[in-house]
């Protein structure tokens, strides 16, 4: 069948009814009908669907190729995500916040790496009913500030001060305080008072 124009097919059922319709032009190729399929030539399964309700890809793989991605107006719902492999999975909301919810617990896991968790401004580790569990052979926290103590009694130079005691602010700031004979803990230190 040759055209040196629009091709157009039409398929009429009793009285006239029209069931369906294909216009192949030069811009492009369109089709009305109820349902729309593609079968794979093979085994006839179905690689693409389309009616009013929904649109189905039944294809092993959907790739899309283009530099700008996959943009979705509404929510996407699938059980998994994974990156290809070989290549690392991110997820980024460029100008906005990035919410994960789950009620029933979200796990995050690095079975042979680190997690990291950075931040600008303040770090949040909140449980209402519960307890926050720290589970390791070595618990560091660094930066802490030091605070001052004063004692009558004869010391070593603060230089060569390498044993501190944990203190904690009546507001729940922790501090480091030269370790003594007894506790070196102040609830009038100068951390806790600008704090």
């Amino acid at each position: 069948l040759y055209s040196d124009k629009n091709y157009f097919i039409s398929f009429i059922k009793y009285l006239g009814k029209n069931n369906g319709s294909m216009t192949i032009g030069a811009d492009a190729v369109e089709a009305q009908c109820k349902r729309f399929e593609v079968r794979a030539s093979e085994d006839g399964r179905v690689l693409f669907s389309a009616d009013e309700d929904e649109i189905t890809i039944g294809a092993e793989k959907l790739k899309v190729t283009g530099t700008e991605g996959a943009v979705f107006g509404h929510s996407v719902e699938t059980p998994h995500i994974r990156a290809e492999p070989s290549q690392d999975l991110r997820l980024e909301s460029p100008t906005r916040s990035l919410i994960m919810e789950a009620p029933r617990g979200v796990q995050v896991s690095a079975a042979a790496g680190d997690f990291k968790a950075a931040c600008r401004k303040e770090l949040h580790l909140q449980s209402t009913e519960g307890e926050i569990f720290l589970n390791a052979d070595t618990i560091r926290l660094g930066n802490l500030p030091t605070g001052s103590f004063s004692s009558s009694s004869p010391s070593s130079s603060h230089s060569r001060q390498t044993v501190y005691e944990l203190c904690v602010c009546p507001n729940g700031k922790l501090y480091l305080s030269p370790a003594g004979v007894g506790s070196t803990c102040q609830s009038s230190s100068n951390i806790c008072l600008w704090s």
